[in-house]
């Protein structure tokens, strides 16, 4: 059987060395492929690397385990295998017993080698015909829909705005004016560095925020995330089109624009 590899994201160096230790007494086999100090770096190693395990410290730089989770089921390739996660924790209970309804494994920090092993056989197990479970990839897909804040879900989600605080108008600075742009006329917002890029018919202007600050202040009944770097406005929505591999696109009311759905997010259009 072909050793199974593993990379390991955690900011905190002794951390993350007494986890690799760890690992080497529990799982000798086990091939530790990459180490990364931050969520950019995580997701970096993983594409690189395509382990076959990831454990992914919950609070990173540039990206937290979830957002590195995240962004790693959109950008897979399709013909490999997703790995199997195991979240670094140091949430309480409560969070602890959301993980454990999500059907995520985790290791609370810090790490006890009693802890560990019992991870250690349920990776074992689960990889022990030498074949990830085929649906390993929507089975995490499930999981950040549960976890990951701001699913574009068109029910009200906690920490929605109250009506009468929700965004109304948007102020665009264009060179020495300021551009009033109404919602209702956003086709979709586009996350670009450290701006979001507000598009419309009539032109795209660029807002210094973040798609994670916007996101509370729109109605989710119409403004869905679908990507993690685009909201999209479903009154513009002229057409959802699915291609043979399954991938989604957006096709806009009065736009060229295509826009992809996300793996993470194609559940709101599962009618289809």
């Amino acid at each position: 059987m072909t050793p199974k590899r593993a990379l390991i994201a955690e900011d905190e160096p002794i951390l993350a060395l007494t986890l690799q230790k760890m690992l080497e007494k529990l799982w000798p086999e086990l091939q530790i492929c990459a180490m990364a100090e931050n969520g950019v770096e995580a997701v970096q190693e993983a594409l690189n690397n395509l382990p076959d395990i990831l454990f992914l410290d919950i609070k990173m730089p540039g990206k937290t385990g979830l957002e590195v989770a995240q962004e790693l089921a959109e950008e897979w390739p399709d013909d490999k295998a997703f790995p199997l996660i195991v979240y670094v924790t140091a949430y309480d209970e409560f969070a602890i017993e959301a993980f454990e309804h999500s059907a995520s494994d985790y290791v609370l920090k810090p790490a006890s080698e009693e802890r560990l092993g019992k991870t250690v056989q349920r990776l074992q197990a689960r990889l022990d015909d030498g074949v990830q479970r085929p649906n390993e990839l929507e089975r995490v897909l499930e999981q950040l829909r549960h976890l990951v804040p701001g699913q574009g879900l068109p029910a009200s989600l906690p920490g929605n705005q109250p009506a009468a605080e929700r965004l109304r108008i948007i102020r665009a600075a264009v060179g020495n004016q300021i551009r009033m742009i109404p919602v209702d006329d956003v086709l979709y917002f586009e996350a670009t560095d450290k701006y979001v890029n507000v598009v419309t018919r009539e032109h795209s202007s660029l807002i210094r925020s973040s798609l994670r600050e916007l996101l509370p202040q729109l109605d989710s009944s119409i403004f869905w995330q679908i990507h993690r770097s685009t909201v999209v406005n479903t009154l513009h929505i002229q057409i959802a089109n699915k291609d043979e591999t399954g991938k989604i696109s957006l096709k806009l009311k009065g736009s060229e624009d295509k826009l992809q759905v996300s793996r993470v997010y194609a559940h709101l259009f599962r009618q289809m």
